[in-house]
């Protein structure tokens, strides 16, 4: 049987992205990354779009793809959001003048290179989103990278943990219920887990 040639990635059509290899063998890219490469419908590569899933019944926690350009930050801002956490290595939110709608930006800035991250990238979410909680009793967290697949729901399924407790088997089916699209690389939950285990939880 004739192998189809993949399509383009998402990664591949954002300018300066470009990251993403051929490797379908590779062991560190989850089985859903691998097998969906190049099967993404045009609505699903329209990442202009701004999208967002929420995970908590209170709306408080959110998870999705980039904001873009100053229509979608106000739209943003009216939904309520008060905190952005912005995994895009390729985009600061930040340039987009949050300050404006009186919304904060965390800049935390990962490539999605299937590779581990460190413990100080979910530190420096969950010192973000504590504090965030804590000044503000309506506040609201935006979690989000470029589509909101891998990265972002990476973040949330570190806060879940730390912030709702939950467990990692619990909060990943939780994100992945919500919003199926989120793909989960096995580097990046262990990531996760070992940012976990090193804060006693």
């Amino acid at each position: 049987m004739k192998r189809k040639v993949r399509g383009p990635t998402l990664r591949e059509e954002r300018e300066g992205w470009g990251t993403q290899t051929d490797e379908i063998n590779n062991p560190t890219l989850s089985r859903k990354t691998r097998q969906g490469w190049g099967t993404r419908t045009k609505a699903e590569r329209s990442y202009r779009t701004m999208d967002i899933t929420w995970l908590d019944e209170e709306e408080r926690i959110g998870v999705g793809g980039g904001i873009w350009n100053s229509a979608n930050m106000e739209k943003v801002a009216k939904l309520g959001i008060t905190h952005i956490i912005d995994m895009q290595i390729e985009f600061n939110d930040n340039q987009l003048g949050p300050e404006e709608y009186g919304i904060k930006v965390l800049w935390n800035p990962t490539d999605d290179d299937f590779l581990a991250k460190p413990p100080k990238l979910f530190q420096a979410g969950m010192d973000f989103v504590q504090a965030a909680f804590k000044e503000r009793a309506d506040a609201k967290v935006f979690i989000h990278c470029a589509a909101g697949v891998h990265r972002a729901p990476m973040m949330a399924l570190a806060v879940l943990c730390s912030i709702k407790q939950m467990s990692v088997d619990d909060a990943r089916e939780l994100i992945e219920d919500k919003r199926p699209v989120a793909d989960f690389a096995d580097v990046y939950v262990e990531s996760v887990r070992a940012f976990l285990d090193g804060r006693g939880t």
